[in-house]
């Protein structure tokens, strides 16, 4: 379990910082309306859901590792 958890967390983790940059790039847009944007926003989106899923996934063996 383990390595598993190890290579969760530095997955997150990469998530995580893929998110930032795509917010980075968000935030130097002005117009919310274009096609750019959009794009990048679908992108932030979906990093969250898997954020969301990986840190389920890493709670969850976390707590098969304790057994």
């Amino acid at each position: 379990y383990k390595q598993l958890i190890e290579y969760a967390k530095i997955h997150l983790i990469s998530l995580e910082q893929d998110s930032a940059k795509v917010v980075a790039e968000m935030a130097q847009i002005d117009d919310m309306d274009s096609d750019e944007y959009k794009d990048l926003e679908i992108e932030d989106i979906s990093l969250n859901g898997q954020m969301i899923g990986a840190s389920h996934l890493l709670r969850y063996i976390e707590e098969l590792a304790n057994v």
